[in-house]
């Protein structure tokens, strides 16, 4: 369970990662569809190929923080049922649904969609727009988002286990406790200086920013 609960934090961690950045496509699709409407404006002139990369970097975006939108439990569920059940009810049904369901539409789709994405790679398929892009690479972002979403489940999947046999915490529970508690430190730390420019004296790093749970955070 130890070597299980190791890969489920490696999980999280890359998803949080990949979840953390992924906001950037979104402003570099908003960027370019900016300099788009600027450029048609001013000089006349524009590209498919501006209209299509802002698709791009939306299926991305959309995409490959699926599975950060697990860990953080923030996808669609209708609990008018499931909320009213015992705890252990509510795991055995995420279980049954993360191995049941979401394992194999997620090995479906990757057995469907990966030769798609390499006879694109081969062919060098385009768009059927004047001047469009490439099609693989965003055909890509089907494959690569489908697998983070699955090994998150099986992260997930590993937490509700964990969890019914003793070996971990609820996996239902607050999130964000580490988040805030590093929050928490810095708002304390802004405060302490803020005080010393005010005061001119020596001010303490706060108990909370050297906290262990601080520091893991």
């Amino acid at each position: 369970m130890k070597l299980l609960l190791a890969l489920s934090r490696g999980i999280d961690r890359l998803n949080a990662f990949i979840g953390r950045y992924a906001i950037w496509l979104i402003f570099a699709a908003t960027f370019i569809s900016a300099v788009n409407a600027l450029v048609r404006k001013i000089f006349g002139t524009s590209s498919n190929a501006f209209l299509e990369i802002q698709w791009y970097l939306f299926a991305w975006s959309f995409l490959i923080a699926a599975g950060y939108t697990l860990l953080h439990r923030e996808h669609v569920r209708i609990d008018v049922l499931n909320s009213r059940l015992p705890k252990k009810v509510q795991v055995w049904i995420d279980i049954v649904g993360f191995a049941l369901f979401l394992t194999p539409l997620c090995l479906t789709i990757l057995y469907l969609t990966w030769p798609v994405v390499v006879q694109m790679y081969q062919s060098g398929e385009t768009s059927g727009n004047s001047g469009g892009l490439i099609r693989w690479p965003v055909w890509l972002a089907i494959p690569v988002g489908v697998a983070l979403l699955m090994l998150q489940g099986w992260s997930e999947l590993i937490k509700r286990i964990a969890f019914l046999t003793g070996h971990g915490p609820d996996p239902m529970g607050k999130l964000g406790d580490a988040d805030e508690a590093l929050a928490q430190a810095l708002r304390e730390e802004a405060a302490a200086r803020e005080a010393q420019q005010t005061t001119g004296a020596p001010t303490s790093t706060p108990a909370s920013a050297s906290a262990p749970g601080a520091a893991q955070a």
